[in-house]
């Protein structure tokens, strides 16, 4: 009887923590977007698959995605087969990609889950964004975190900048003659707003926060011009020709060349943004 109740006494506890521990055992998670795969790394739960895994180390950089992740191919076509093997407890996905809604949900649950809506303020879309990520994956701390670090360290950026600088141009080159100027409804106003700087273009915007215009539009406006790489093959050969781009750079004086960043992010690439342009803006020479 007494070698029962000590059993028994052990039996409990391990039963309770088994018990436990399948509750506890995190989601498994795969998403073909890569502002969802930025902010899941960025709390801390990383994906276990996502798509173009090499293009997002181009495109996005950082937050890193860990050597372990499994690339499921284009985004826009991604491998099924091998989303059905690695067997995910849950897909996300952007409306970008809701035409592949009825085939992923064969394979587990699908959350869709949007960013940059006309008429709303884009950094509190990127703050509920980080939340809903949060929240199916039941990290709700870690998204509290992840915004109030975020915030912090950009009022940090921003005393460091002062008060008196020009406005900026923000440009990404799309060939030798036409670029993606960036204005509302972007990212990188939100960040510039947040960081107290004007942003020089106020023209119309589509609904990622920028346009696409030839170069000699830009020609008459005052500003500090902000190029984001990369450039697209051929192009930053053929600006050494180009009477137009010299012009540009004549009337605006040489531009701050900051790497790439995620225009179509969320927190994380908010974060990387303002440092390479805070950086880029104390020191002159970082192009």
């Amino acid at each position: 009887m007494l070698h029962r109740r000590l059993l028994a006494g052990l039996i409990g506890p391990l039963a309770l923590l088994c018990a436990t521990a399948a509750v506890a055992a995190p989601a498994r998670v795969a998403t073909l977007d890569w502002t969802l795969a930025e902010t899941l790394v960025a709390l801390g739960h990383p994906p276990v698959a996502t798509a173009q895994v090499d293009a997002y180390r181009a495109w996005v950089r950082k937050p890193a995605l860990p050597d372990s992740i499994i690339d499921l191919g284009l985004r826009t076509q991604p491998n099924l087969e091998l989303l059905a093997s690695i067997d995910p407890d849950r897909i996300l996905i952007s409306p970008m990609f809701a035409n592949l809604a009825p085939r992923l949900e064969r394979i587990a649950p699908v959350d869709s889950l949007a960013l940059f809506s006309a008429g709303h303020d884009t950094w509190s879309e990127m703050r509920t964004l980080t939340r809903s990520v949060a929240s199916l994956i039941e990290r709700p701390q870690a998204a509290t975190r992840l915004i109030d670090n975020t915030e912090t360290h950009l009022e940090t950026l921003k005393q460091r900048l002062g008060g008196d600088t020009r406005p900026l141009l923000i440009i990404q080159l799309m060939d030798a003659r036409h670029v993606r100027v960036f204005g509302d409804n972007g990212l990188y106003q939100a960040v510039l707003e947040r960081l107290g700087l004007t942003n020089a273009w106020s023209g119309n915007t589509n609904a990622w926060g920028f346009s696409l215009v030839p170069l000699e539009t830009l020609i008459g406006i005052d500003a500090q011009l902000v190029v984001i790489k990369p450039y697209p093959a051929g192009v930053r050969e053929a600006l050494t020709d180009s009477s137009l781009w010299q012009a540009l750079v004549d009337r605006h004086g040489a531009p701050l060349v900051l790497e790439p960043v995620w225009s179509f992010g969320a927190l994380p690439s908010a974060r990387r943004f303002a440092d390479l342009l805070v950086t880029a803006m104390e020191n002159t020479d970082g192009r």
